[in-house]
């Protein structure tokens, strides 16, 4: 078992895009072990590479008895159907937010041999596979509230206890030093 350490809100590699998969080989492998062990030791539903600082796109997921992963996902939306419910992330720990989603996805990508494979999701797993492809664009489960319900997001997540732990202040290097005159 090989857990991780996950990155937490206001990591810049949270926001990063990831790149595609194009080596498909026991790195990658490693990978997918190291994003199942993590998910799974901390109980949540999935879990994308950009969360264990690895910026290619990959993720692994547990919904409903249903453990798998996926590299290089595409989603496609059969239909219109909306679900609101509420919705969490590893990288927000303990915070869950109402967040509006497709009802019905299909995930079309590879496994980590790179073989094709496609997952039909409904309900959680169909929340899951767009959270976790989010991940994988940059993209965070608030940017996808409204100004209204993101606003009060922001306000739980900033008085959450982990928080000032994760995000760290930048001291500039060009921050002058006192009693040192350079010409």
């Amino acid at each position: 078992m090989t857990v991780q350490p996950i990155r937490l809100f206001g990591d810049p590699v949270l926001r990063t895009p990831a790149d595609e998969v194009v080596t498909f080989d026991r790195e990658l492998r490693r990978l997918v072990r190291d994003l199942s062990d993590t998910m799974l030791d901390e109980g949540g539903a999935g879990l994308a590479a950009p969360q264990l600082g690895v910026g290619l796109r990959v993720f692994a997921f547990d919904v409903d008895d249903v453990m798998g992963h996926l590299v290089n996902p595409v989603l496609e939306f059969p239909d219109e159907e909306e679900q609101d419910g509420p919705e969490g992330c590893l990288s927000i720990p303990g915070l869950y937010f109402d967040t509006v989603r497709r009802m019905n996805v299909i995930a079309k990508g590879y496994n980590e041999y790179g073989d094709p494979m496609q997952i039909v999701g409904t309900g959680m797993m169909a929340r899951c596979l767009q959270h976790e492809t989010d991940h994988l664009d940059g993209v965070l489960f608030i940017e996808r509230m409204d100004a209204e319900r993101r606003k009060a997001a922001m306000k739980e997540i900033r008085a959450a206890e982990w928080y000032n732990d994760a995000v760290k202040v930048k001291v500039s290097p060009h921050e002058p030093r006192r009693g040192v005159f350079h010409r």
